[in-house]
């Protein structure tokens, strides 16, 4: 990375418009900063602004996967892709959802490391494989669908990639931590 300022600064009312700034407002004090960069800077895109969050909301938190397994799968991309905000802002959500340090420590090594269970070393696989080749081996589906319904399965796939295209486009913008 060559710069290490923003490449758009976060908006405020006036690049935001009303609908954009109150959502800005609101999400920033749900994730307990003052500023949510990611929301202020996105925000300034109008109605997609609006429909991302839509969809992303549907994925998290309002998917059916456990919170847990959500968290599990947003810190491990956020880690392969070495995109800083979405790590920090999703250590605070993990812990909500009973992601401890250890786990996170863990987290770090990969689905190798000891201590997970057999679903969570399923779900980091699939999380690396996808990352790492966008595609799951037919013996990685197999484990993993035998923890998770259709439903789910699909909804992992769909998970990582938002928070892919989310870690990419972190970075891409430069977008500033929110500390």
């Amino acid at each position: 990375m060559e710069s290490t300022g923003p490449r758009i600064a976060p908006g405020r009312l006036r690049e935001l418009g009303p609908v954009n700034w109150l959502a800005w407002q609101a999400l920033s004090r749900a994730a307990g900063t003052p500023d949510a960069h990611l929301f202020s800077t996105l925000g300034r895109t109008g109605g997609l602004f609006r429909g991302w969050l839509h969809y992303s909301g549907k994925l998290m938190p309002g998917g059916r996967l456990r919170r847990y397994d959500s968290e599990l799968v947003i810190l491990r991309v956020a880690h392969l892709r070495h995109c800083e905000y979405e790590t920090d802002h999703h250590i605070r959500l993990g812990k909500r959802a009973g992601v401890t340090q250890e786990i996170l420590d863990r987290l770090r090594e990969g689905p190798a490391a000891a201590g997970w269970s057999d679903r969570e070393r399923a779900l980091l696989t699939a999380v690396d494989q996808l990352v790492e080749t966008r595609d799951l081996t037919d013996a990685t589906w197999q484990t993993l669908a035998a923890h998770y319904d259709e439903r789910r399965l699909i909804e992992i796939v769909l998970l990582v990639n938002q928070y892919e295209g989310l870690a990419s486009t972190i970075t891409a913008l430069r977008i500033q931590t929110d500390h």
